[in-house]
């Protein structure tokens, strides 16, 4: 059975900088009707347990360590006892969130991710945070941006941890290589197509954020 995509939005806070913002956030679970991994814990563990409906739980992987993606994280993993995984560089982001627990493994670019035999492969992509990941599925014609690239755009890059150039550079070598036809699945809001996002490229350039 090829690995199916399921959706969750749920609802929350994303705090930095010393402010508060209510959001909604995109939870991607990728699997069969037996194992599955969670792309963002945010805001709701339960809802996410029972959107996995009794599927064995893999793995956590975030995006970014941004509070509002993974605030669910450690009681998922309590709940399931999947690893969470992150990359390093956004370590510090993390701690702000959860100072007295570490994830349980790092994220590298180019590592390959394998769950119901489809493999997603992590994507470092700099830029909204140090750390974020996108990760692509060839065999389901996805990838997932997390906050770096949306509908319309890239992600913001006028908190801390953030940088734009960076941010340009990660959708226009990492994202904007993929095949056109590659569906765009992101931590808020509508999906889009690389297609669809790459002529606006030297556009975002001149306009800076």
């Amino acid at each position: 059975m090829t690995a199916r995509i399921d959706h969750l939005v749920t609802s929350g806070t994303f705090s930095l900088d010393g402010g508060t913002w209510d959001v909604d956030n995109n939870v991607w679970i990728v699997g069969d009707d037996t194992e599955a991994i969670v792309i963002d814990a945010a805001h709701d563990a339960e809802a996410i347990l029972a959107a996995l409906d009794g599927r064995t739980l893999r793995a956590i992987v975030c995006t970014h360590a941004h509070d509002d993606h993974v605030d669910a994280a450690p009681a998922l993993a309590a709940a399931t006892g999947a690893r969470i995984l992150l990359h390093p560089a956004d370590l510090p982001l993390w701690k702000q969130t959860h100072p007295d627990h570490s994830p349980d493994g790092d994220l590298a670019d180019g590592q390959v991710l394998t769950i119901a035999g489809t493999d997603l492969t992590v994507l470092h992509t700099p830029g909204h945070a140090p750390g974020a990941v996108s990760l692509y599925a060839p065999d389901l014609g996805t990838v997932f941006t997390g906050d770096t690239l949306f509908q319309g755009g890239p992600g913001a890059t006028g908190r801390s941890f953030s940088d734009f150039p960076t941010i340009v550079d990660s959708i226009r070598d990492k994202l904007l290589t993929l095949p056109p036809e590659t569906v765009v699945r992101t931590g808020h809001g509508d999906t889009t197509t690389v297609g669809a996002e790459a002529p606006h490229l030297q556009e975002w350039i001149s306009r800076g954020h």
